[in-house]
């Protein structure tokens, strides 16, 4: 995996490209957002993450799409438990992962930030080859938009308290930021 700086893209994964995406205003990418979703709640591998990314899924299908099946919603990167990763945004556009959201005062994170999803759920550990992928995307990140900082890396949960949880009490935020500093 490989970030290519002009065109926002990763190289050497699997590129879904999403609709639900805009250009980004005039601002410097200074926020690293993290989440975990799961589709249907807490069953892995199942492609209805991308299936929702790319407004396609069927509401038909599970009780719980009827629910979130009209939602325009997407992320630049989902991290699968096996590690595989999917890009669905340019990171030089706004992907519309964040919602109603607010960092050091700052509304509308997803004008600056860049989300990954975590495949995952609040009550379950991640893995140990999500943790690995996930630290090497921030560090290519960090290196591509040197204002993300450590200090500037957080939880949906921390930018959107009360509306969300994620990425859960179960993601080690220790573990993460201390192999950041490797």
């Amino acid at each position: 995996m490989l970030l290519d700086r002009a065109t926002g893209w990763c190289q050497g994964i699997q590129h879904c490209p999403s609709a639900n995406f805009n250009e980004r205003p005039d601002a410097e990418i200074s926020l690293l957002v993290i989440h975990n979703i799961s589709l249907p709640p807490a069953q892995f591998k199942t492609g209805k993450v991308q299936a929702l990314f790319q407004n396609r899924l069927d509401p038909a299908e599970h009780p719980y799409f009827a629910s979130i099946a009209d939602l325009r919603v997407s992320a630049h990167f989902l991290i699968e438990r096996d590690g595989e990763v999917t890009q669905f945004v340019s990171c030089l556009e706004r992907a519309w992962h964040a919602g109603v959201s607010r960092f050091e005062g700052r509304e509308t994170c997803n004008d600056f930030s860049v989300g990954i999803e975590l495949e995952g759920t609040d009550d379950q550990p991640f893995t140990d080859i999500q943790y690995a992928v996930l630290i090497d995307l921030t560090r290519q990140l960090q290196a591509a938009f040197p204002a993300i900082t450590t200090q500037r890396i957080c939880g949906h949960s921390d930018i959107a308290p009360g509306r969300k949880t994620d990425p859960g009490p179960f993601f080690e935020w220790p573990r993460f930021l201390a192999a950041l500093q490797d």
